[in-house]
């Protein structure tokens, strides 16, 4: 079957790791930084425009390391500390997620990033509850199913807080799905934070935490130690790979099925990967390791699911059923509660792969152009 960006964009699926302040839309970024008499980016020479915006952000990504990648986004969260803000970047995250079939979305994003103009942490996660649930009451008003909830970042540069902890813990039942550990990996381990991540399982909560993208498979280790569920990146983790012997790292990764969130264009954008082909994505899904596909930073990286879908089936000659395996352990892994998952697997996901298997269409699908 031709795995055409066209079906592809119309299968369900699974966005596990896609950061809020990463994937604004270039015309929300150009209006609220005109709201706020902010500079617009990519508005010189040129007069200011979304193409100019969204060109921007991803030339200065394109960096090639990590911490440079990072330094982006002090764009995107200059336009992000009013409960407004948050509430209408929420909502599009949604709008776009359902643009693009995702069926089940977690969004992750750092509140400690959004106090400057005077927002409490409470209400900073509130007003991203409020979007949300904007979003999804609108996609469900239009017809279109979409689980979604979100994940509260520690940033490994701060100093460790209990603060989101209890947030989560207050908050499990209204939208607040986990926490993660994201910013710079290299000098900055999970296990500083141990404690909030070991009081965060104690209490029934979920974790996942960035690690192996920009350290050594060790910082995996350290993270799994510290409780992760699941891997955000973990593509280093081929290093502790040789030929078909896995090291311990790895084969601790493969023994447990710890989900491998994996986003193959901001990895080559971080320098995690020289090219497509090389990436890690190929090999570890070829092994046998669980692994769920996602977009990261879809300003960024000028992607969405459906392309980096598309991207990695044609690197690596994935077929439809690999694409379902895929998205079923994206939506196996997720962090909302199973009964959610599986209604989704039942009724929507099985029944769409079902159906692009016996005549490469999805039924209702809205399907996405190249």
């Amino acid at each position: 079957m031709d795995l055409t960006p066209v079906l592809i964009g119309a299968l369900p699926k699974v966005a596990l790791h896609d950061h809020l302040d990463g994937g604004l839309r270039p015309e929300t970024v150009l209006e609220l930084s005109r709201e706020l008499g902010l500079e617009v980016p990519g508005s010189e020479p040129a007069a200011p425009s979304a193409q100019a915006v969204a060109d921007w952000f991803q030339a200065a990504a394109d960096s090639g390391s990590l911490p440079a990648y990072l330094s982006t986004f002090d764009r995107t969260l200059a336009v992000m500390q009013t409960a407004p803000q948050l509430r209408r970047i929420a909502r599009e995250f949604v709008e776009d997620m359902v643009a693009d079939s995702v069926v089940y979305a977690e969004t992750r994003w750092a509140p400690h990033q959004h106090t400057s103009a005077g927002l409490t942490l409470d209400e900073a996660v509130q007003a991203v509850q409020d979007g949300l649930d904007d979003g999804v009451a609108a996609a469900a008003h239009d017809g279109r199913r979409i689980v979604v909830g979100q994940l509260l970042c520690y940033l490994r540069h701060l100093e460790p807080t209990d603060d989101l902890v209890e947030i989560a813990e207050a908050r499990r039942d209204s939208g607040v799905l986990g926490l993660d550990l994201a910013g710079p990996e290299a000098g900055f381990p999970a296990s500083r934070f141990r404690a909030q991540f070991e009081r965060a399982r104690a209490a029934g909560l979920r974790v996942t935490i960035h690690t192996g993208e920009a350290d050594a498979p060790s910082s995996i280790a350290d993270a799994m130690d510290c409780g992760a569920e699941r891997i955000g990146h973990g593509v280093r983790l081929l290093e502790d790979i040789t030929g078909e012997e896995l090291g311990p790292i790895a084969a601790r990764v493969h023994r447990e099925q710890i989900c491998l969130e994996v986003c193959p264009s901001s990895n080559l954008q971080t320098g995690a990967a020289e090219d497509l082909s090389s990436h890690a994505v190929g090999p570890l899904h070829a092994r046998g390791f669980a692994l769920a596909l996602s977009s990261d930073n879809r300003l960024m990286s000028r992607t969405s699911t459906s392309r980096e879908m598309t991207l990695v089936a044609r690197a690596f000659g994935w077929s439809l059923e690999d694409l379902e395996q895929v998205v079923l352990t994206g939506l196996e892994n997720g962090f909302a509660p199973a009964e959610q998952r599986h209604a989704l697997r039942d009724e929507v996901v099985l029944p769409a792969f079902r159906a692009a298997a016996l005549s490469g269409e999805v039924p209702g699908g809205e399907a996405l152009s190249e």
